[in-house]
């Protein structure tokens, strides 16, 4: 195993956070969540504005002379067919996020708006607010960057880092070297800790399905068996490579969640969830450019902090994840033009997430609405028991949930190994089949931190870790960009 001053760093960080969180996780939780809200009161405006400015480089790029610009040599083609290359982008859009807040979200944010509006229009609020937080600004925040690592791997034969952009266009001299060192190390920590958040927002809903399928009354029994299977999981494949198998539990794991989708839209209220989607998505196509620069500037601190712990913290999420996801969507997007690539990577995913949380959502509101409101009692005590309560209404619901715990279950397994392979990527300069050692060490790294952030056991404050370590590339994105339109420039000049 070649050990480099880069690597040796991004682990002992990596490593010192999980101990942090492991010894002391309440201490951990209150200073992340002190940075964070300080961030957010005084550079909220930034964030939100830099997320609407990514989505208006992705529609200009769309539809100006660069969108022709192939993500190669002159003349390659797509190394996969359109519909396989899409359904992968899917698979890289699915995951125990929405499962876990396909219906706990929606009634959170209809929870917090009920206060200032009639129950309907709250309802219709609540859904667009989803949407924003996972629809197109998300998947811009993705397609910009992983844009940014495939333009400059494939077509500037570059490397898959986050570094490639900057010594490319600035020359390799010692402050460029400097700070492509910083991007990739800030990268690292960025994709271990967000991962990590993510295997403990899966521990929590899988114990929580498992326990109430045997019967046992505290979920947080099961913690420990859960996270050792999890860990067992997905070390085995650390150690092998197991592309193709990873793949196809990553493609179950998504058939599962779309069958689930399908399977509660047909045996739910099916004109009630057709008309949530069908005006849901008018509302949010029509007003989510100025929702993307909304602050929440003159509400009152309640309003403030739902704003701040929902909208902002998802946007700062996405830039947390954007290295990882970014460098999948690269690697399966040589061959296609900027314009396909945007097109594919911000248009697809951000349907599947409007009609997901339609059906979600629109049964949620329906029980709220028109029902007992025994969902809506349910997500204000645990988010974690929210999409379980919703399947026991249906039929067959001993099968649904176990179907949801065993996708939960997948996407985690699957997501820390591709993670895995991806840091070890990082750590050794951009080798495309890191050693089996290096990625059985970062599955170790992942493993401590995800025990941290259960140790934490609040999703609140985990999404505050996981925020403070994504903090760095509020700047960074920027630079890529500005690093990308200057390339873009020399070879298609006016």
């Amino acid at each position: 195993m070649h050990l480099n001053p880069l690597l040796i760093v991004a682990l002992t960080v990596s490593a010192g956070i999980a101990l942090w969180g492991i010894v002391d996780p309440q201490g951990l939780g209150a200073i992340s969540s002190a940075i964070v809200s300080a961030q957010f009161s005084s550079r909220g405006w930034f964030i939100m504005l830099e997320a609407s400015g990514l989505l208006f480089v992705a529609i200009y790029l769309v539809f100006s002379r660069f969108g022709s610009v192939r993500l190669g040599p002159e003349g390659s083609e797509p190394e996969f067919s359109t519909p396989s290359w899409i359904a992968m982008l899917f698979a890289a859009g699915m995951g125990v996020g929405l499962l876990f807040y396909g219906t706990a979200e929606p009634l959170t944010h209809f929870s917090v708006l009920r206060q200032f509006s009639g129950d309907p229009q709250a309802a219709g609020l609540a859904l667009f607010v989803t949407y924003l937080n996972w629809g197109f600004h998300a998947w811009a925040i993705y397609g910009v960057v992983g844009l940014v690592i495939a333009y400059f791997a494939f077509r500037r034969g570059r490397t898959l880092l986050l570094s490639a952009p900057l010594t490319d266009v600035y020359g390799d001299h010692g402050w460029t070297r400097a700070l492509a060192w910083l991007f990739d190390l800030l990268s690292i920590v960025a994709i271990a800790v967000g991962l990590a958040g993510s295997l403990a927002m899966g521990v929590f809903q899988i114990q929580t399905g498992l326990a109430g399928l045997i019967g046992i009354e505290n979920p947080s029994n099961l913690t420990a068996p859960v996270f050792v299977a999890m860990c067992v999981a997905f070390f085995i494949p650390l150690r092998r490579d197991l592309g193709e198998g990873m793949a196809r539990l990553s493609n179950v794991a998504m058939l599962l969640a779309l069958g689930l989708m399908v399977f509660l839209l047909v045996l739910g209220p099916t004109s009630y969830i057709m008309n949530s989607i069908v005006s849901g998505f008018g509302r949010y196509v029509f007003n989510v450019l100025p929702a993307g620069f909304a602050t929440a500037e003159f509400f009152d601190s309640s309003v403030v902090d739902w704003f701040q712990g929902w909208t902002l913290n998802y946007m700062i999420w996405w830039l947390a994840w954007s290295p990882f996801v970014g460098v999948f969507i690269a690697r399966i997007s040589r061959g296609r033009t900027i314009r396909e690539f945007l097109v594919g990577v911000v248009v697809a995913p951000t349907l599947f997430s409007v009609f997901w949380f339609g059906v979600f959502g629109g049964i949620g509101f329906f029980d709220a609405l028109r029902g007992n409101g025994m969902l809506l009692e349910v997500n204000s005590k645990s988010l974690d028991a929210t999409t379980f309560a919703l399947l026991q209404q249906f039929p067959l619901s001993t099968v649904t949930q176990a179907a949801t715990i065993l996708a939960a279950f997948l996407f985690v397994v699957t997501s820390v190994v591709s993670a895995g392979f991806t840091l070890a990527m990082i750590g050794t300069g951009g080798d495309e089949n890191p050693s089996p050692r290096i990625r059985t060490v970062w599955g170790a790294v992942l493993g401590a931190l995800g025990l941290a952030m259960i140790f934490v056991n609040d999703i609140a404050v985990v999404r505050s870790i996981i925020a403070l370590s994504a903090i760095a590339f509020v700047f960074i994105v920027p630079i890529l960009v500005v690093c990308l339109f200057r390339s873009l420039k020399t070879e298609c000049p006016k």
